[in-house]
């Protein structure tokens, strides 16, 4: 294992000189793969080039051996039984390997701890799903849980548009009843040093378990920022765009219509990149509302062409009322978009008023009249549009590279490990 090339934390009240001896547990890291897999291990790969890494995980699926794909850490990997990937999107949400692995990691510290070695922080870096308990809990290592996040109820007001979910996801009705009744779970929160999640709403998920520390983390990232691009100035010329899986949550529907609420204004376009079952509930909609014709629905597309829309776009629209991070606005953040969205979940914490415009989360029949309101002062307002488009690109070079967001989380380990030798 190479450490030759860490540099040091240096700087602030907690600042230490040798490289910190970090435990990071994690079912899936890969590089290869999306998802809470690729974007830990973004965090994961630059941490490594600052900390003393051990991860624990199972071996990747996809990539790479993980051992390769984290040079700079020292990698213990676990097969992962056959059974965990069959009916793939069942496991993706209960995740039955999870306590699997994490019998594996229990056995593997007791041995570790018992031989003599020494870790300052341990860190529960996955899954980021709120209801798994953690083996960390049994040893003497400070240690972190999270970031997590989820758990996010579907609006009363929008639940009739919803339509049935699968069977299997309706397991998170119990979330609640276990972040009250479950021992294990609630031992696991609350003898964490602390609680990571992924936006300050996390914090009243979490109300009922009695947790030492709670900060919010949002474990997503981008490696750089786009070159900066000059838009338009022309008032009532907009060119918005949605990306996203067509569900009903993401908001399409009443984004086509609060084009209906601007008929007035035949500059303003929509574009939709997704594809899901939402599409051709939205495509009649829009037929219905009469906006069809200022509407292009693309489906799926590959990244390089999204990239072009980003670059191409006035203003990104992404009224998702049920998003628990919202990593698609770092993405049209990075392109210096403005962005509209709705105050709730992980958008409601990312956009401010610095680099976009937020409304309310009220009803099917109120909630488009408010974003075709917001639409209406961006597409008037070239100025405002000039100024939160530079905001956000301010915004994603002062919080959201994977750089950043590891120098936080370096500055989170010193400080609990610091605290922890008191």
């Amino acid at each position: 294992m190479q450490h030759a090339d860490r540099t040091e934390l240096v700087g602030g009240p907690h600042a230490l000189r040798e490289p910190l001896r970090v435990l990071i547990v994690a079912p899936h890291l890969d590089e290869w793969d999306v998802g809470e897999s690729f974007t830990a291990y973004k965090l994961v790969a630059e941490l490594s080039r600052h900390a003393r890494l051990t991860v624990l995980a199972y071996e990747c699926r996809h990539g790479p051996p993980l051992a390769e794909q984290l040079p700079l850490a020292e990698v213990v990997t676990f097969p992962e039984p056959g059974w965990v990937r069959r009916y793939e999107r069942i496991a993706g949400m209960i995740k039955p390997g999870v306590p699997v692995l994490h019998r594996r990691v229990a056995s593997w510290i007791a041995r570790a701890l018992a031989s003599g070695r020494h870790f300052d922080i341990a860190h529960q870096i996955l899954p980021r799903a709120p209801r798994h308990a953690s083996p960390l809990v049994r040893f003497e290592v400070p240690y972190i849980m999270g970031s997590v996040g989820g758990a996010l109820p579907t609006p009363r007001a929008f639940r009739m548009e919803a339509g049935s979910a699968p069977w299997f996801t309706r397991l998170r009705i119990l979330d609640a009843v276990r972040f009250r009744r479950d021992p294990w779970l609630r031992r696991s929160y609350a003898n964490a040093a602390l609680v990571l999640g992924v936006a300050p709403y996390m914090r009243e998920i979490l109300a009922d378990i009695p947790m030492r520390r709670f900060e919010p983390f949002l474990g997503i990232g981008i490696d750089e920022l786009a070159p900066e691009i000059i838009r338009h100035e022309k008032k009532g010329r907009l060119a918005l765009l949605h990306v996203g899986r067509a569900v009903r949550t993401k908001g399409l529907r009443d984004t086509i219509r609060a084009m209906a609420e601007l008929g007035d204004m035949p500059g303003i376009t929509l574009t939709s990149i997704g594809e899901g079952e939402e599409i051709e509930i939205c495509k009649a909609e829009a037929a219905r509302l009469g906006v069809a014709g200022r509407v292009s629905f693309l489906g799926r597309l590959p990244r390089a062409e999204i990239e072009t829309f980003y670059r191409e776009s006035d203003v990104f629209i992404f009224p998702s009322f049920r998003e628990s991070m919202g990593g698609v606005l770092y993405e049209a953040m990075r392109w210096g978009l403005p962005a509209i969205t709705v105050d709730c979940g992980g958008p409601g914490w990312i956009i401010d008023e610095s680099c976009g415009l937020k409304v309310d989360l009220t009803s099917p029949e109120i909630m488009p009249r408010d974003l075709a309101q917001a639409i209406r002062q961006l597409a008037t307002d070239p100025t405002l549009r000039q100024n939160l488009s530079k905001g956000a690109r301010e915004k994603i070079a002062a919080e959201a590279l994977w750089s950043v967001k590891a120098q936080h989380m370096l500055g989170l380990y010193a400080e609990v490990a610091q605290e922890s030798r008191q």
